[in-house]
């Protein structure tokens, strides 16, 4: 019994021993938490499969792709997210407005529905969500039918409004709040601790030129990086880790491809990135329709990652941010563009069956034939004058020359407001909108002949990003200028004349334009000087439609000579 005893004690005490020398088992070291952001822009209400799109290869090539549409744009967000357990679904603005009929028609309450279905979760606003007017954009957010605007709201369905927030950092409303809260905070619960992320939204601070002023009036726009650099600190003291700049501003490349690389990218985002506060480590732009990811490019995103995803949902951005495990603190992050593809990934069948409701509200109105033109009505793509805008200039004099309706002798329409070519032979309702989407109203105004040059001459007086040329006021009939851009600003137009005599500076004329000139959209102030202003609730596209409604031949766009 003692031998056994002691032999056991032997064996622990060699266990013991064994256990004391035994090398301690290897700390494996911990990787980079990564967080996914899932983002889009400039999306215009495109519901379905958007027209196919011309991109460039790296070798110059140039081939067009088929791609996009929300229920495509669905499923492929859900593939993307597959495995991914801390993910986010952003969008830099434009999401709504310029939209295609399907939307439009409905005041865009089938998108907001749209991006609710896809799992949006922050969107800044853009120029074109104000569109509307910033009532109308509020309730975007919070839902329901009161009626902002000529079109009666509710129509197929009840509208519950956005589950996603509206950012709005840099608009600012009388009182001195913003319209949207200015920041959101999204923190992932990981293994390693929650890591939280700020995000700022805004749009670009020249908003209130490129929408009908009096939609905006009582808002500011304020200077993007001064807003966003402010905003820092809150952001920090609220647990930040990162913050992540959502903004409806951008630039272009030299080409326009998939978008994955940075290739002389110039525009209105570049200075704003160069007064950055460091802290702000990833901007997701837009505004440019342009697609792109920079990451610490040379003199233009250093330090940063920069992306765009184009517009209308041919692209989405994939964006990984790595997180050191232990302090939290962002390490690396990296994006590409990936194309949506027409089905590749199938289709969402929620997003699908909400498309075909409102597809099937708005056929009888969008296949109705509304005219006849014996040819293509065909816009510049610079904005210039054109057989569009000069077959838009006429419909506006028809519409309110007589006395009852302002008793107009000239009638102005702004080359950036035309969208798109008006086909040749019968013109369906779906193509008259596609051309002129905004539904204004037109008014009539006296104006001297002074302050009509002058309005003219604000126009040839801008340098537009991205553009060769400034953008014309096209004219009615009977209504000829001239334009000498060697010249110097303000001194630009001259031998103005109507019906071959020359304009008196000192003497009236009744001079139609749309409500977004009138109250001095395009940054054309000149037009708010108009005294005895006639409304009578007469829309562009209306007067169009009634235009064309016997058959027109599209006028030679000869009304504005040009001297570069």
């Amino acid at each position: 019994m003692i031998r056994k005893l002691a032999a056991a004690l032997a064996a622990i005490s060699v266990a013991a021993c064994t256990a004391q020398v035994a090398p301690p088992a290897s700390v494996q070291p911990r990787g980079p938490v990564e967080v996914q952001i899932l983002a889009f822009n400039d999306f215009h209400g495109n519901l379905q499969l958007p027209d196919p799109v011309e991109v460039a290869e790296p070798d110059g090539t140039k081939h067009k792709i088929t791609t996009g549409g929300v229920a495509h744009l669905a499923a492929l967000l859900t593939g993307l997210r597959a495995g991914h357990a801390n993910t986010i679904t952003l969008s830099a603005g434009d999401t709504i407005g310029a939209s295609p009929l399907i939307s439009a028609y409905y005041l865009d309450e089938p998108t907001i529905d749209a991006m609710n279905l896809l799992g949006l979760e922050f969107n800044s606003v853009g120029n074109h969500e104000f569109d509307r007017g910033s009532d109308e954009l509020k309730r975007m957010q919070l839902g329901g039918c009161a009626k902002f605007t000529r079109r009666v709201p509710c129509a197929v369905e009840p509208f519950g409004g956005a589950r996603f927030r509206y950012l709005a950092a840099n608009v600012v409303q009388a009182d001195g709040s913003t319209i949207f809260p200015s920041t959101g905070l999204k923190t992932f619960q990981t293994t390693n601790g929650p890591i939280t992320i700020g995000f700022i939204g805004m749009t670009l601070k020249g908003t209130e030129h490129l929408v009908t002023p009096s939609g905006v009036k009582g808002l500011t726009f304020e200077d993007e990086a001064a807003t966003a650099n402010a905003l820092v600190p809150q952001l920090k003291a609220q647990g930040a880790d990162t913050i992540v700049l959502l903004i409806h501003q951008g630039g272009k490349t030299k080409q326009f491809t998939t978008g994955n690389g940075c290739d002389g990218l110039s525009g209105d985002i570049v200075p704003i990135l160069k007064r950055l506060d460091p802290a702000i480590a990833t901007v997701i732009s837009g505004h440019t329709h342009w697609a792109y990811v920079c990451r610490n490019t040379p003199g233009i995103a250093d330090g940063r990652l920069l992306t765009s995803a184009g517009k209308y949902a041919y692209f989405v951005t994939d964006l990984r941010l790595d997180f050191d495990p232990a302090s939290h603190r962002l390490v690396d992050q990296s994006a590409r563009n990936v194309t949506v593809g027409n089905g590749e990934n199938g289709e969402d069948a929620a997003e699908k069956s909400l498309v075909d409701r409102y597809a099937a509200a708005i056929a009888p109105i969008a296949s109705r034939v509304v005219g006849h033109l014996t040819s293509p009505a065909t816009r510049d793509i610079q904005d210039g004058e054109s057989a569009a805008t000069d077959l838009i200039a006429d419909s506006m004099l028809a519409a309110t020359r007589a006395p009852e309706n302002g008793g107009a002798q000239i009638a102005l329409v702004n080359g950036t407001g035309v969208r798109v070519d008006l086909p040749g032979g019968d013109v369906r309702y779906d193509a008259a909108f596609a051309m002129m989407p905004f539904g204004n109203n037109l008014v009539v105004m006296t104006l001297t002949g002074a302050q009509l040059k002058a309005a003219l001459e604000q126009q040839y007086a801008q340098t537009r990003t991205g553009f060769t040329r400034s953008a014309v006021l096209a004219s009615s009939t009977g209504f000829n200028y001239a334009v000498d851009m060697a010249k110097p600003k303000g001194d630009r137009v001259w031998d103005m004349r109507l019906n071959g005599k020359p304009i008196d500076p000192a003497a009236p004329y009744r001079v139609s334009v749309n409500n977004y000139l009138a109250s001095g959209g395009d940054q054309l102030s000149a037009f708010t000087a108009g005294t005895d202003i006639t409304d009578k609730g007469i829309i562009d596209l209306d007067a169009l439609v009634a235009w064309i409604a016997p058959g027109r031949t599209p006028p030679t766009p000869d009304r504005i000579r040009i001297k570069n």
